[in-house]
């Protein structure tokens, strides 16, 4: 099963503007600093927010489910750091779409879709689950497969894939990013407007998080 001559028209988009882009894993020297105010106003979606709205901290990642240092963040970091600093209303975290490809469209069109009380565990099963599709001959099919376990059936994640407003939504919140944040690579977070760049540990994280605490 190949995508519909309406999925690929609407998706293809994305694939040609970020071969322009260049876009990676994140290089970036970590340090720099961005207006917070400017960061708290995307352009294209609406967030979706973890934590408490009165936290101290606040900390963007954005991320592209095809990148494998998005995944190691996501499985191997982000448990223990929703435990240690989400949970207890410390921090308030807030996950960005960064479409790199196609197939990041596809995960986050999919997400979107599932609603917000869905959205974060859509996101985290695609990255515990990438290496059964990010590298698939037949992509379409091995997201829907993950997809249908996830609630989805054929006729919804169709109409996912068709949302053409949430796509030129995702460009939009892309291109934000590159031209205003200085976004160069994924996985690239913000915490408080301080830019770091890469996937962390939940040591390097506390590192920059627990001194904006006391």
């Amino acid at each position: 099963m190949k995508f519909t001559r309406r999925e690929t028209l609407i998706l293809a988009a994305a694939a040609s503007a970020l071969s322009v882009t260049g876009i990676g894993a994140a290089q970036a020297a970590d340090g720099e600093m961005i207006d917070q105010a400017k960061l708290m106003a995307p352009d294209g979606l609406p967030d979706k927010v973890l934590g408490s709205p009165d936290a101290k901290v606040t900390v963007i990642e954005y991320a592209s489910p095809t990148c494998p240092h998005c995944a190691i963040f996501s499985n191997e970091t982000l448990p223990e750091f929703k435990k240690q600093y989400v949970d207890t209303g410390k921090v308030k975290f807030i996950l960005r779409p960064f479409v790199r490809n196609v197939l990041d469209a596809v995960v986050f069109l999919l997400a979107e879709a599932a609603g917000d009380d869905q959205y974060h565990n859509v996101v985290d099963t695609f990255f515990k689950t990438q290496d059964q599709w990010a590298a698939s001959d037949k992509p379409r099919d091995a997201i829907l497969v993950i997809a249908k376990q996830l609630g989805f059936t054929d006729s919804s994640f169709e109409a996912a894939l068709t949302n053409q407003d949430l796509f030129k939504g995702m460009e939009t919140l892309r291109e934000q990013a590159i031209n205003d944040f200085k976004l160069e690579g994924t996985p690239t977070f913000y915490i408080n407007g301080k830019k770091l760049s890469g996937e962390k540990t939940i040591e390097q994280m506390a590192a920059e998080i627990d001194p904006l605490l006391s």
